[in-house]
């Protein structure tokens, strides 16, 4: 893993792979190695640049002036400057894809295309907010993610069924949450509060002028087909693809169709750049 330092806060890394950047941004209580099985094919013909976003993965927890998901887009801004990548496009899933969204508003001219996955950058429905407000609070209070916490999300991060048909997928996610206490799992709860009160970016995406490909599981209960036809209309000449099968977590439940979706949308966004 590569380590940016930004005010003296370690952020790590994957660096893989030549030519076209992809900068790739995971999900909330993921991190970067869930996007393993895209980068592994896609690094063929492009250079993955893969962040772990603070307090996830090999990252510290966040600069205190971190206080939004723009800042961090600022920071991922940053970390390009320093490996003097001026172009770039995005490919961003739940949380990484709002991060995503904040960066073309804010460089614009730097963003070659931009991909988001089971994600919303509206904001967040009250009904939801208020779910996820209790077990960010449960988190806070208890200073680790509980078992019953841990069983409660499974079925919204996964496709139905997913016991039976994703059972090393859900094996891993009760594994790492259950590693999650202490500063780790305050720190955990504060950028959850940042992801589920962000702002509604929907007038920015209006306003984009890239490709744009818009993707969902079709069994997300994180974050419904209907939010990816809203930003699918708001967002003119996009595209939107429903992935069969799957769920919140898509790329992992459906490797293979993703990485040739993904293939097939850089063939053509890129290839006259």
């Amino acid at each position: 893993m590569n380590k940016f330092l930004i005010d003296d806060y370690q952020m790590t890394y994957l660096d893989v792979g030549q030519g076209p950047v992809i900068i790739f941004g995971h999900s909330f209580l993921m991190d970067s190695q869930m996007w393993w099985p895209q980068v592994e094919m896609l690094s063929q013909q492009y250079r993955c640049i893969v962040p772990d976003f603070w307090a996830h993965g090999e990252s510290q927890n966040a600069p205190p002036s971190t206080k939004t998901l723009k800042d961090y887009a600022k920071q991922i801004i940053a970390l390009m400057d320093k490996i003097k990548v001026d172009q770039f496009s995005i490919v961003g899933l739940s949380l990484g894809g709002m991060w995503g969204a904040e960066m073309v508003s804010l460089v614009p001219a730097r963003v070659q295309s931009l991909v988001l996955m089971d994600t919303f950058v509206g904001l967040e429905p009250e009904v939801t907010y208020k779910k996820c407000s209790a077990i960010l609070e449960s988190i806070l209070s208890a200073q680790r993610v509980s078992q019953a916490i841990i069983e409660a999300l499974i079925p919204i991060f996964f496709a139905r069924n997913a016991e039976q048909n994703t059972p090393e997928l859900v094996a891993y996610l009760r594994r790492s949450l259950s590693n999650v206490g202490g500063d780790r799992a305050t720190e955990i709860a504060r950028i959850g509060q940042m992801v589920f009160g962000r702002r509604d970016q929907f007038n920015d995406i209006e306003q984009f002028d890239l490709p744009v490909l818009i993707a969902v599981g079709q069994e997300d209960v994180a974050r419904p087909v209907l939010e990816s036809f809203l930003m699918h209309d708001s967002i003119a000449g996009s595209e939107l693809v429903q992935i069969p099968h799957a769920g919140h977590i898509s790329n992992l439940e459906q490797p293979e169709f993703v990485s040739k979706m993904l293939l097939t949308f850089f063939a053509k966004v890129l290839s006259s750049k």
